[in-house]
């Protein structure tokens, strides 16, 4: 599906049509004012085609969190239209109810964390990594201030997205540091985003939570405490389709893709309209944590300018999920990613052209 601009070079076209309403009066009565007239509503009509020719699609995304930047800085800057796309982002609490989303074609492309896109696909569906967003998880289990111990934890609830989402991964991995079994020792109960885990871990609901940033930077500040920090390789915030729509709608995937480089390019080069979007997304917050926000939203380490998926992190996706589904034992990580429209990207150099002159 290509766009075809009607004026492929509009300051031409405008010479022209200015000759043209020449052409309809003697050069002695030749009025400015009418010509004005005439290019203007001649770039108000070439404006509105140009909006009408944008692709319409609607994207779900899992979370109000500092990872889903490059989406929101994609739409708010102008990058998808300019990619020709008209994308309109869909709040889903936690990536698993996105994923149902993608798989149901509600949305056919979603920003989405790894673990229900791999569980997803090793039960039939054809879900599939096509950008990597964010390759490094970096969770807080955070508890009320009394609680200093895994041993002191026992018996409580500990608040995740949903159960087979990233924080639910997450989580399993900060027990087993603590020596702690879940549902034995504790129980795990779906919050939502990240900004009602910390409410329910403010009003007392639950004695623990797994938070990112911003709202685990907000929790130091709130005096809870950090009973274990978790930071491992995974496919964290991405982007993700189905097989079935790369097949279909190759054109637009490539468009979003793109979308999804620049953005990222933008938040790495564009400290100032990064923050501004931190603000108007995320809320108000004190210097302190706006900047320690964007220092992690722009680290190359783990929003690489490159945004492969990574495979590393899908592994220890798949290792986390071989017991409760074989399958995952002998799946690749190469089963899960599509990443033939970032390496056409890669290769063709525009990438690197991108952060030529940072």
């Amino acid at each position: 599906m290509r766009i075809k601009p009607v004026l492929s070079n509009p300051l031409l076209s405008i010479a022209a049509f200015i000759q043209f309403v020449r052409a309809l009066q003697p050069a002695q009565v030749f009025k400015p004012k009418t010509a004005i007239l005439a290019v203007s509503l001649l770039l108000l009509a070439s404006v509105s085609v140009a909006s009408a020719q944008l692709i319409k699609m609607t994207v779900g995304y899992g979370a109000i969190a500092a990872g889903q930047l490059p989406a929101w800085m994609a739409k708010e800057s102008g990058v998808f239209a300019k990619n020709g796309l008209d994308v309109q982002l869909v709040l889903f609490k936690g990536s698993t109810p996105a994923v149902m989303a993608l798989l149901s074609r509600e949305t056919p492309i979603g920003q989405v964390t790894g673990p229900p896109i791999v569980t997803a696909a090793l039960r039939g569906a054809d879900t599939v990594m096509i950008a990597g967003g964010a390759v490094i998880a970096d969770y807080w289990l955070m508890s009320q201030p009394e609680i200093k111990t895994g041993e002191q934890l026992k018996g409580g609830t500990i608040a995740v997205s949903t159960f087979g989402g990233q924080a639910d991964f997450m989580a399993r991995i900060a027990l087993k540091r603590l020596g702690l079994t879940p549902a034995k020792d504790v129980a795990l109960v779906q919050i939502g985003i990240p900004q009602d885990r910390l409410t329910a871990l403010q009003t007392g609901k639950v004695q623990a939570a797994l938070l990112t940033p911003p709202d685990s930077f907000i929790g130091l500040k709130r005096g809870f405490h950090t009973l274990e920090y978790v930071s491992v390789p995974s496919q964290a915030n991405g982007v993700a389709t189905t097989r079935r729509f790369i097949r279909e709608n190759p054109d637009i995937v490539r468009r979003y893709i793109k979308s999804q480089i620049e953005a990222i390019h933008r938040i790495k080069t564009d400290r100032e309209a990064a923050m501004r979007l931190i603000v108007k997304i995320l809320g108000s917050q004190d210097k302190e944590i706006l900047e320690k926000t964007y220092e992690d939203i722009s680290s190359n380490n783990k929003f690489p300018p490159k945004q492969f998926p990574t495979l590393e992190g899908i592994k220890n996706i798949l290792d986390s999920l071989g017991e409760a589904e074989p399958k995952a034992k002998a799946a690749k990580p190469e089963d899960f990613v599509d990443m033939s429209f970032i390496r056409e990207l890669d290769q063709s150099g525009y990438i690197d052209s991108l952060y030529k002159n940072r």
